[in-house]
């Protein structure tokens, strides 16, 4: 990223960066003492020109580093990088006076001299993200800016909350922050910079000594990085990019939960009863009732269950190439359209990061391994010495079907033999298939017991997203109502 010359003229057309980038840095106030920097000095009043103009005139990477900005002093408002009188915004207001700002240098000299950190984030925008979603025009080179300060606003609170092993102020009040937009580089830079403004003493945010094991203090975990760069890029979406991601989730969690539904009447059957038999033979009796595919993946070939999840993995493809062909492939189809978005929101891939159509599919397959195991666990162990002769038995009877492929179910059960085996017809075949005797029923019952707790827990889903909905859609008229009694 470098300097334009130019006000919001931002490059447009690039392909191998993030839409939206957020480098992180701190320093401590014992560094900008050593230094006699002052945390103030990032800002100055936004009528006072002369200190800037050597700074405006300089040909420099935006996102210097954090101690060299304490060397510039009005770096945060310089007339160069802004296009208002008052660019200066905090938590409760988007434009700060000059007084606001003397408030402002107040609290940043009372964290400094505090022994607190201050930090500093900066959300780098590419212009193609930014056209996209209807925050800048190229023609007249406009931004919505009061758009981007709300977002940032929010984005403060999560950063802050959440980027410490405790918040990082001990109330609402005892942390200073602002921020600011810089249109002066071939990226939108809008900063944010924070501060604990009183002493800190809680243990589990003051620096330990000796070797650390945890989160080093001060260090925002990247998840928290991460978390705020989604939370960014979706409260600034558009309505029609918003649908659009909202659309193929959607997509992807419909395929998905008919999958997971329709899986045991589709794979409980005479087509893949030989399969199922030598995936039960490959399961560590020992761990029954613990058969679990774990932290590791179905192919990942470790570990005691390594042959019979080896094995359950065949076994899907097989079922995803037929039975559930149209199913899997829109599931794969709508991931990996997701996957694109998310290359064009993030940029070229690293080497060794999974795709999210990589996560999800592996998600899936372990989900419905799973409860596979769980549902195998119910057979009796000596079932399973007579499933050959049984299925012979059964075959002799599918010869004598009629024409329309309908059995007289009535014949089939009819010997002592015969008397553990429950008919059932697979909805994509013609054959009759076997059952596989269960403690306490048969292959019909597994499916039944299957199907129920795939209910269940879909409910839970529902209920847990019903009760996530109600909770976002209070705290946003909850934010409404504030904005409103601030007159924002």
């Amino acid at each position: 990223m470098s300097k334009t010359g130019e006000i919001a003229a931002f490059a447009l057309g690039e392909k191998k960066t993030a839409m939206v980038n957020l480098p992180a840095q701190f320093v401590t106030s014992s560094t900008a003492d050593m230094k006699g920097q002052k945390y103030s000095d990032l800002v100055d009043y936004a009528n006072n020109s002369e200190k800037t103009n050597d700074l405006n005139n300089e040909s420099m990477n935006d996102l210097i580093d954090l101690k060299e900005q304490f060397s510039k002093p009005g770096y945060a408002n310089r007339n160069s990088a802004v296009t208002e009188t008052h660019p200066i915004f905090g938590s409760d207001k988007l434009n700060y006076d000059n007084h606001d700002i003397s408030v402002l240098r107040k609290d940043l000299d009372e964290a400094q001299k505090n022994g607190n950190n201050i930090h500093e984030l900066a959300f780098s925008i590419r212009g193609d993200w930014l056209v996209k979603n209807n925050l800048y025009d190229p023609e007249t080179r406009m931004i919505d800016q009061n758009k981007l300060k709300h977002a940032e606003q929010e984005v403060a609170k999560t950063l802050i909350n959440k980027g410490f092993n405790l918040p990082l102020g001990e109330d609402e009040n005892d942390v200073v922050w602002f921020g600011v937009i810089h249109q002066d580089t071939d990226h939108l830079n809008m900063h944010l910079w924070f501060a604990k403004k009183s002493q800190e003493t809680r243990s589990e945010m003051v620096k330990q000594e000796g070797k650390y094991k945890g989160q080093p203090i001060g260090v925002i975990p990247l998840e928290v990085i991460e978390q705020a760069k989604r939370q960014f890029r979706k409260q600034l979406m558009s309505s029609q990019e918003l649908r659009r991601h909202q659309e193929i989730l959607k997509g992807v969690g419909g395929f998905k939960k008919e999958i997971v539904e329709t899986t045991p009447e589709n794979l409980l059957n005479d087509r893949h009863a030989k399969a199922i038999k030598q995936i039960y033979a490959a399961l560590p009796q020992e761990m029954k009732g613990r058969w679990q595919v774990g932290n590791a993946h179905l192919t990942a070939g470790k570990g005691k269950m390594a042959k019979a999840n080896q094995l359950t993995n065949q076994l899907l493809d097989d079922l995803f190439a037929k039975e559930l062909k149209p199913e899997y492939e829109g599931f794969k189809s709508l991931a990996q359209e997701y996957d694109a978005i998310n290359i064009e929101d993030q940029g070229v891939m690293h080497k060794g990061q999974r795709k999210w159509s990589e996560n999800k599919e592996d998600e899936l397959r372990e989900r419905l391994a799973n409860q596979l195991y769980k549902h195998l666990a119910q057979i009796e162990d000596t079932s399973l010495n007579d499933i050959d002769q049984q299925m012979s038995e059964l075959l002799s009877h599918v010869k004598k079907r009629d024409k329309g492929g309908v059995v007289d179910k009535t014949k089939i059960v009819s010997s002592p033999q015969e008397k553990n085996l429950s008919p059932t017809v697979n909805p994509n075949s013609k054959i009759v298939g076997y059952q596989m005797p269960v403690r306490g029923g048969s292959f019909n019952k597994i499916s039944r017991l299957w199907r129920q707790d795939i209910r269940a827990e879909t409910n839970a889903e529902r209920q847990f997203l019903r009760n996530q909905k109600k909770v976002e859609q209070e705290k946003a008229q909850e934010e409404y109502e504030s904005q409103i009694s601030r007159g924002m």
